[in-house]
């Protein structure tokens, strides 16, 4: 039977979401009153290869990982497997269960991302917001982007790393390959969100010479508030639940015509 790597497959979606914000870097140069003097051609390539090698990386330390603690990607694996009618079966099996739970978690990721906006944006500095206006994010690179690569980054690489560092940690006494307990999971899930989350800090500060208080809470918050779903939906059912779940998200949050430059 022909196989494909996994690795493979996870990296070339991630990579695809990568190259979604090559366009932007023309529009982030210009927004920034002192401009890098190198070609633009190389600022464009290094921002190519830097998170490409950072999602190398993650693709990497989530396959090592998340095998310890029952973490998964069941679509990727369904379909790296090719070469026969019941692969086919396999990954519609794989698909199936995380429709509805990705759905549900997209539509309240989102509608709470808005509505936290819509609370917020009285105390946002105003050119964070006009800022936002002017950057904003394609749909595209909102959903291949974040969507796809991020979940990658995030959940695949660094949370299945801190659900076994967790297990490790606090499990240490147990016989090596006991089951992993919730608190695991649960903490990995706490930590990778509130990293997710300041993630977002640089590129707000990159916009907005103003970093106050309520900008740190909304993009912590709001960030962290969906990652803790997403981290969820990837625990219990698997990565493309989660990457389903954060494009629903941001196509919830367009369809309310909710500003979120940084959400999640």
């Amino acid at each position: 039977m022909k196989t494909i790597n996994p690795n493979f497959l996870l990296f070339t979606l991630g990579f695809v979401g990568v190259l979604s914000l090559a366009p932007l870097t023309m529009q982030l140069l210009a927004a920034q009153p002192d401009a890098p003097a190198a070609p633009f051609w190389l600022i464009q390539a290094i921002s190519i290869i830097q998170p490409s090698v950072m999602l190398f990386f993650m693709v990497w330390l989530g396959s090592v990982f998340s095998r310890k603690v029952g973490l998964s990607a069941p679509v990727i694996e369904a379909l790296a497997a090719t070469g026969n009618r019941e692969d086919a079966k396999d990954v519609k099996a794989a698909i199936k269960p995380q429709i509805v739970p990705g759905i549900v978690g997209g539509v309240a990721g989102g509608a709470f991302l808005a509505l936290f906006y819509g609370l917020m944006a009285g105390y946002l500095p105003a050119a964070f917001r006009a800022a936002g206006k002017g950057l904003g994010l394609p749909w595209y690179t909102k959903l291949l982007y974040g969507g796809i690569t991020e979940e990658i980054l995030v959940r695949w690489g660094v949370m299945s790393f801190l659900v076994w560092a967790v297990y490790r940690i606090t499990q240490r006494g147990q016989r090596r390959g006991s089951d992993v307990r919730a608190h695991s999971y649960v903490i990995g899930i706490l930590l990778s969100s509130l990293i997710f989350a300041a993630g977002h800090l640089p590129a707000a500060l990159a916009i907005s010479s103003q970093l106050t208080a309520p900008l740190v809470a909304y993009i912590i918050v709001g960030n962290a508030a969906f990652g803790v779903i997403a981290g969820y939906l990837y625990w219990k059912r698997g990565l493309e639940c989660a990457i389903l779940a954060h494009m629903v998200a941001h196509l919830v949050m367009n369809a309310l015509g909710a500003l979120s430059l940084f959400g999640a």
